[in-house]
């Protein structure tokens, strides 16, 4: 080829080696730099190749670099290729990461004549696969310092934690069951998750472990675990399950339950407390009410002697006697309702009846010298609140009322609706159905700074010994717990006005009293009566005797059963009372329905509301008198039960 040629091929392939980025130089065998491409050049920031020509090519690169190096170097002088990974400076300082390709450029004899090095500038590649491995590190940390922290939650936790396969078999627990139980975690692993539960647990805690071990969700569930020493602790649970285990936490809220315990009694002994304060100020015009029935009957009873004495006032008086009786009833039936001792009872009924009944004893309570007016609508007004609490209620504003007019002045007691509720006590206007309890009196008033005090438990302005302070905090209380509220306007010397705010509620569907129907006495039915009130045995006894019953009494329980014994089929029900001493009406009645299931019990009791509701929810058991009775609303009982009795036997 000619030099011309020549020449033209040269700047061609000069031209084709500046185009490419990669840094492409020959050395001679020793490794001295003899030729740098254009472009490597420009990527080692080579300004004048003549400064580093003849340098040695190694020196170029750092620590193992420089081995690396040596070593491509010497394969190449071998007739081999190799390569290697290094950092090296370009000219102007710049530390960058290069792959590099040694390999031997032979001569004409077939031997190594010179070195070509090709290098390309990996160093965007370099500082990813760093900044990689730097994130897997970081993650790596993170992974193991989560862990550590997971393993120091489980192994310091207060509160219980546990794996368990979803059939519910535990897998794992934590060091807490030991603190808090005293169960190992060997006591514990391989065991049913629900063999540590109370009995009266089980249900909804099964219910819970199946629903989980289904996969589904049942985050909240409360129990009561055994303790090692035999002991129960409440435990609030949450759960959730994954593809394969349940995994669940346990909270001990057994102090927070005795708590609650502990103020719910709190709660029914000051309602106690206010019942029995407002008892207190119906003792004493209650003893003299009954004081004037006690003298009808004995005017009565006098009356009854003279033996010449015409039929047609004998039975004027002794109608005079009977009539005394029922208001006496009522009177004494009016006092149990506030004496009853039970948790609220919310239900539906008439305030306007409930204010009439309780205003049959305003005499007795605020005494001859106030007068007393009661309004009430034609129209029903239902509320849904605890009867026994709003009679307690009102009385507390009635003692509240005459007190504030020293006994002597003009009380008004209203019942109305309205359809909205004011502002008070910070609360907007709510606008809802409400039936409201207005008392107004004539009183001294409050003054304005001490209006905001009046409903606080304990507040009183009365002298020691007169007040307790607890009734308008009742007041205030039950208007709460009922949904509603207490308002009060008062001006000094003219009296105060309070009205209560109830939410109205549509009448509910309620029983109607029985009546015993009026039919002719049939008489030769077998009674067994148990009675242990001498004089209320006695008559009861001698009355229906004389209607055509034979009668068996016996003073208690115990003589009930001796006397069955022998020949229990010569008598066609029992009839007795409830509270006596030993055994009880109730426990006499379990063990006739054990003994001699096929005979009918009657029971009686001057109680009023607990064994009535107790005779509703167990109607088909036995069947409740309440004391006062007449002899002949017994008798016809006593008749009807064993009909139905004989009947039930008959179908069955």
């Amino acid at each position: 080829m000619s030099a011309a040629g020549l020449n033209h091929s040269d700047a061609f392939t000069e031209r084709v080696l500046a185009s490419i980025n990669d840094c492409i130089k020959v050395l001679d065998l020793d490794a001295r730099l003899t030729y740098m491409s254009e472009g490597g050049k420009q990527i080692m920031e080579v300004s004048d190749f003549n400064a580093i020509r003849g340098c040695p090519w190694p020196d170029f690169w750092q620590d193992q670099g420089n081995v690396d190096a040596k070593a491509a170097v010497q394969a190449a002088r071998d007739g081999r290729s190799a390569s290697f990974v290094g950092a090296a400076n370009t000219l102007a300082g710049n530390l960058k990461w290069w792959h590099v390709n040694v390999s031997p450029i032979m001569g004409s004899d077939g031997r190594p004549e010179k070195i070509l090095c090709v290098s390309r500038d990996i160093t965007p590649l370099r500082e990813a696969e760093e900044s990689l491995r730097k994130l897997n590190d970081s993650l790596e940390q993170r992974v193991i310092e989560r862990t550590r922290d997971r393993d120091r939650i489980w192994r310091l936790s207060p509160d219980l934690m546990l794996v368990a396969q979803l059939d519910g078999v535990i897998s794992a627990v934590n060091p807490a069951w030991t603190r808090m139980l005293g169960h190992t975690e060997s006591d514990l692993v391989g065991s049913q998750l629900l063999a540590l539960v109370h009995p009266d647990d089980l249900a909804v805690s099964s219910s819970a472990v199946s629903r989980l071990g289904d996969g589904k969700n049942f985050p909240n569930f409360k129990n009561r675990y055994r303790h090692q020493d035999g002991s129960y602790r409440m435990i609030a649970w949450t759960a959730v399950p994954d593809s394969d285990y349940i995994h669940a936490v346990g909270r001990d809220i057994q102090a927070e339950e005795e708590a609650k315990e502990a103020l719910r009694l709190s709660e029914d002994a000051r309602r106690q407390s206010q019942k029995l304060e407002a008892i207190g100020q119906l003792t004493g015009g209650v003893a003299h009410d009954f004081n004037n029935l006690l003298t009808v009957i004995k005017s009565c009873a006098d009356l009854l002697k003279p033996p010449a004495l015409s039929e047609a006032r004998r039975i004027k008086y002794v109608e005079a006697i009977a009539s005394t009786v029922d208001r006496a009833a009522r009177l004494t039936a009016q006092l149990l309702t506030f004496a009853r001792r039970q948790a609220l009872r919310p239900e539906v009924f008439n305030v306007g009846e409930s204010v009439l009944r309780v205003g049959e004893m305003m005499d007795s309570l605020t005494g001859s010298r106030v007068k007393v007016s009661i309004q009430v609508p034609d129209d029903a007004c239902f509320i849904n609140a605890d009867e026994s609490q709003f009679d307690t209620a009102l009385v507390n504003m009635v003692v509240n009322a005459r007190d504030a007019m020293a006994g002597n002045g003009h009380l008004t007691i209203s019942v109305s609706t309205a359809n909205w509720l004011p502002s008070v006590r910070a609360h907007p206007v709510r606008v809802a159905d409400y039936v409201t309890i207005e008392l107004a009196d004539t009183g001294s008033g409050i003054p304005p700074e001490k209006l905001d005090a009046i409903f606080e438990p304990f507040y009183t302005t009365k002298g020691i010994g007169q007040g307790t302070g607890l009734g308008l905090s009742q007041v205030y209380g039950f208007a709460k717990q009922s949904g509603g509220e207490i308002l009060v306007q008062s001006e000094c010397g003219k009296g105060s006005q309070f009205t209560l705010y109830l939410p109205k509620v549509e009448p509910s569907a309620m029983p109607a009293p029985q009546s015993i129907s009026a039919s002719p006495i049939v008489s030769n039915l077998g009674v067994l009566m148990v009675e242990d009130n001498t004089d209320v045995g006695h008559y009861t006894s001698q009355t229906l005797e004389q209607m055509g019953f034979h009668v068996l009494w016996v003073p208690d329980a115990q003589s009930a059963l001796e006397a069955l014994a022998p020949n229990p089929e010569s008598f066609q029900v029992v009839f007795s009372d409830i509270s006596m001493p030993g055994m009880s009406g109730l426990e006499l009645l379990d063990a006739i329905e054990a003994l001699y299931p096929w005979l009918p019990v009657v029971l009686t009791t001057g109680y009023n509301d607990e064994y009535a509701r107790i005779a509703q929810e167990e109607a088909s058991r036995f069947v409740l008198l309440q004391k006062p009775y007449s002899t002949e609303a017994l008798a016809q009982l006593l008749q009807k039960v064993v009909k139905s009795r004989l009947t039930l036997i008959a179908q069955s």
